[in-house]
């Protein structure tokens, strides 16, 4: 998926659990989740094991854990829990963890606006005076993305609509009230639902407090077009707020499809072929 990205196989894993935890050396193991910079196996029934793909602020599970001790709880939702904390070993140089495993799927339909504005509206409700600043500049103003977008549409030659979108986001007057707590990455691969019903949010590690337009994105990525004003009327999203959304959108889109191919990860190009679609038809 990388090109510099450490190259992970059951092999390495299992002997990693074998000599940091070794009460777990017999437990069933597969690979279970292609994340953009981790790598999710599942041991036994009841636990699941996640290793950083690179280094730098993606391989901190220091920061991930304390995220989710933040959020449990506070949220109505489930959130994986840490269980253990692994160290560097067999060549593999990072820390990685172990997490509590989520039964669920992932969604296949729409969810529902009230449901995706309880989960937004309670991390909004946390207190973030202490909170971290958001992994990969998801707590900056939307304008310093613009280099990214750049040099993706270097590479990827998108809908006209979609650029003419970006730049007036991107002029979209700045987020001036208090920060809030964002999970910054809500789409169909980081939530699970049982019933058509959602029930658990994955993937925190790009977490922290920002501009609530990084998660207002989300009404593109899991809200059906219907029911988007009323996911905007819940949240009470002005306007400035919801152009900014849009830009977001448009700057995650234009920048996985300028660095992902088919072939590298194919489930997140076609998500994100098909944000650019719903933005463009709003």
């Amino acid at each position: 998926m990388h090109p510099d990205e450490f190259p992970l196989d059951e092999a390495l894993v299992r002997a990693l659990i074998v000599d940091q935890f070794p009460d777990w050396a017999e437990l069933p193991l597969r690979r279970a989740g292609e994340g953009t910079v981790n790598v999710i196996y599942r041991l036994g029934s009841d636990l699941s094991v996640r290793l950083p793909r690179r280094g730098g602020e993606w391989a901190d599970h220091e920061r991930e854990a304390s995220i989710l001790a933040a959020v449990a709880g506070a949220v109505p939702f489930d959130v994986p829990r840490v269980v253990a904390k692994g160290r560097p070993g067999r060549g593999y140089p990072w820390g990685w963890s172990v997490h509590t495993w989520l039964d669920g799927e992932l969604p296949w339909q729409a969810i529902a606006p009230a449901e995706l504005a309880d989960l937004i509206g309670a991390l909004q409700r946390l207190d973030a005076t202490a909170a971290p600043e958001p992994a990969g500049g998801r707590g900056r103003p939307l304008r310093a993305r613009e280099g990214a977008v750049r040099d993706a549409l270097t590479r990827y030659d998108p809908p006209p609509e979609a650029v003419d979108l970006w730049e007036a986001a991107r002029e979209a007057p700045e987020w001036e009230g208090d920060r809030v707590w964002i999970h910054g990455d809500l789409d169909a691969r980081n939530v699970l639902v049982r019933h058509g019903r959602l029930t658990a949010v994955l993937d925190w590690g790009g977490a922290g407090a920002g501009d609530p337009a990084v998660d207002a994105m989300a009404a593109w990525k899991l809200v059906a077009r219907d029911d988007r004003p009323r996911f905007r009327e819940l949240l009470e999203i002005d306007d400035g707020t919801w152009l900014r959304a849009q830009g977001w959108l448009v700057s995650q889109a234009l920048i996985a499809l300028g660095y992902y191919t088919r072939e590298t990860n194919p489930p997140l190009v076609r998500e994100a072929t098909r944000w650019l679609v719903e933005v463009i038809a709003r």
